[in-house]
């Protein structure tokens, strides 16, 4: 391929909705979609939760069937990856020294998982958990009888990776540096109940813990170091500790961004012609105060290619779509509406020892967003008090047998 109209970054979520938005807004020009990995798009989410736990099977978590793209006149370049950016020129430069013209480019790439640095981070049986390739490599040494698993990081995906691994029997240390689990997303009641949740579970689960070294037999992990010496024998290790946006070739080409990169209310960044959406993107978030962010989220992905696409179209409408997410861990259905950036007060709904609840955060009595554990009647009700920049009664608020949609 020498050139495409419209050239795709990244075989995610981002892509392919981009890619299936244009085609739904009625573009007809070529498009082309560049992926790191040799799958068609896939659901990410279910990586750490059905898949892991061997109740999907891959090919349902196709975002849409092989078969489709190719009816849509989408076209693919899989394990393929971009190594340069020039605007001028308007093309990309491939892994194997190709380019590839565009007219629109559209930055969709997402982030690699962040690594530790320490010694024995290169050891066999040291794992994220971001891509099918590492989910399989991890599921074929359970399957071989590995049962000693330490986990680190205390935020969503390793919390749901330890929830799984625990299911199928593994003996799971939960290792956070931080003195509390969820603390960069969630408020305290909520990371006490899903401590509490796991250490129930099984689950060894240690806060305020640094890890030094991983510890190995030259070739793969056997153990991991901690700050005060101790060791704990290891026979696969999962490093989720959050990512980096992959946004390297797009900063070098002159693109504007500190982390990730910068992009208007169009969803465009600071190079002509050149978009970027999902978790590499960082925007002037509305439902955040108007704070310059990245949001790790489908939903986040979908909306903004469907913005973009819309763009190219020449249907331009601002990026303003209402952000939730959702974390599935044993039988706890976590749903979020909203972001909690600058809370300073929380309203508990319900009791979290039924494990039914909602966590309410506000910022001088305005409700921004909420956090809602087997709680979907307050998931959905919510997000009408966080679009409406409610200001409730906090003892009504905090009467779990009142509906929110009455405090509107």
């Amino acid at each position: 391929m020498e050139k495409a109209d419209v050239v795709i970054v990244g075989a995610g979520h981002g892509g392919a909705q981009c890619a299936i938005a244009l085609r739904q807004s009625g573009f007809e020009g070529t498009i082309a979609v560049i992926g790191r990995e040799p799958e068609y798009p896939y659901e990410r989410p279910p990586l750490s939760k059905e898949y892991f736990a061997r109740e999907k099977t891959f090919d349902r978590l196709y975002i849409r069937p092989p078969t489709f793209w190719a009816e849509k006149d989408v076209e693919f370049l899989l394990d393929t990856e971009v190594t340069a950016v020039d605007p001028a020129a308007h093309q990309v430069t491939l892994r194997d020294g190709s380019t590839v013209g565009y007219s629109k480019l559209v930055w969709a790439t997402g982030g690699d998982p962040r690594r530790l640095s320490c010694p024995g981070s290169d050891l066999a049986g040291v794992y994220a958990v971001r891509t099918r390739q590492d989910c399989d490599l991890l599921m074929a040494e359970v399957d071989a009888g590995t049962r000693d698993i330490v986990v680190i990081g205390g935020g969503y995906i390793g919390l749901e990776a330890a929830a799984v691994l625990t299911k199928l029997g593994c003996n799971v240390t939960l290792l956070e540096a931080l003195p509390r689990v969820l603390a960069r997303v969630a408020g305290e009641e909520l990371a006490e109940f899903y401590q509490k949740e796991h250490r129930d579970h099984g689950v060894d689960l240690r806060t305020d813990v640094g890890v030094e070294a991983f510890e190995g037999d030259g070739h793969k992990v056997t153990g991991v170091k901690l700050s005060d010496g101790e060791v704990i024998p290891a026979q696969a290790v999962i490093v989720g500790i959050g990512i980096v946006p992959a946004v390297g070739a797009l900063i070098l080409a002159g693109a504007a961004g500190a982390n990730g990169v910068d992009v208007d209310e169009y969803c465009r960044t600071s190079l002509d012609d050149v978009y970027a959406i999902g978790d590499c993107a960082a925007f002037a978030c509305d439902f955040a105060g108007g704070q310059v962010m990245r949001v790790e989220s489908v939903q986040n992905a979908n909306d903004m290619a469907t913005c973009v696409a819309k763009h190219i179209c020449g249907d331009s409408k601002p990026y303003h779509a209402f952000p939730w997410f959702w974390s599935n861990q044993f039988d706890l259905r976590l749903q979020t509406a909203g972001i909690n950036a600058g809370f300073d007060s929380t309203v508990v709904r319900g009791d979290p020892e039924a494990r039914s609840f909602s966590v309410v955060y506000l910022k001088e009595g305005k409700v921004l967003a909420l956090d809602c554990v087997n709680a979907t009647k307050d998931y959905v009700q919510g997000r009408k008090l966080v679009e409406a920049g409610a200001h409730p009664d906090l003892s009504e608020l905090a009467d779990a047998e009142k509906p929110l949609k009455e405090l509107l």
